[in-house]
């Protein structure tokens, strides 16, 4: 039976927070739009903030559907699957906001992430999601899989890129800069990474 929560702490957040991976998904207003899914991993890139906050790394990718559906209705679901140990799934529906490099709030945000290199994996944003909802529940059906270990292409291939480079990335992927749907996306040009 699913239980509903009014806030993120105790058992709730150890459980999210020792997760190898979640799962976002976001939906454009226009019903004939793209609902995007999306896998996020990399541990040290989650973040819970407070009891009604978390945030996470947005790194550089072939898209930015996540980004543009926040910017244009702020809507989102982050859902946690146990694969080892009791089974459980947990989602937090809520709003989300991309905050982007040159934004003020940027180095406070990424103090939450202190095991995570910012010059690596092409960071473009900090997600940060308030909570409107949270919810678990049972999880019977999600398979028992082992965590290996972070795969470590992604850091490899975009830790190589200067700002300059990474925002010339951008511009040639056709669904970075604009959705999939024609929402605005990543804003560019790219400012590059604060310093320190």
């Amino acid at each position: 039976m699913g239980k509903s929560y009014e806030r993120i702490d105790g058992r709730l957040r150890t459980f999210i927070e020792t997760q190898h991976i979640f799962f976002t998904a976001t939906a454009p207003l226009d019903g004939e739009g793209t609902v995007n899914l999306s896998p996020k991993g990399l541990d040290g890139s989650f973040a819970v903030l407070d009891e009604h906050t978390v945030a996470y790394l947005d790194f550089a990718g072939s898209n930015a559907e996540t980004i543009a559906h926040l910017r244009e209705n702020g809507r989102i679901t982050l859902m946690w699957c146990a694969f080892d140990g009791p089974p459980n799934i947990v989602r937090v529906h809520g709003r989300g906001e991309p905050v982007f490099r040159d934004d003020a709030r940027w180095a406070a945000l990424l103090a939450h992430f202190p095991d995570i290199d910012p010059t690596r994996h092409g960071l473009r944003a900090v997600v940060v999601v308030r909570a409107e909802k949270i919810r678990d529940t049972c999880g019977y059906g999600v398979p028992f899989m082992t965590y290996d270990e972070d795969r470590t292409l992604h850091g490899s291939r975009f830790a190589r890129e200067s700002d300059a480079s990474l925002d010339a990335y951008f511009h040639a992927k056709e669904h970075v800069a604009t959705s999939i749907d024609g929402l605005p996306g990543l804003p560019l040009p790219l400012p590059p990474l604060p310093s320190g």
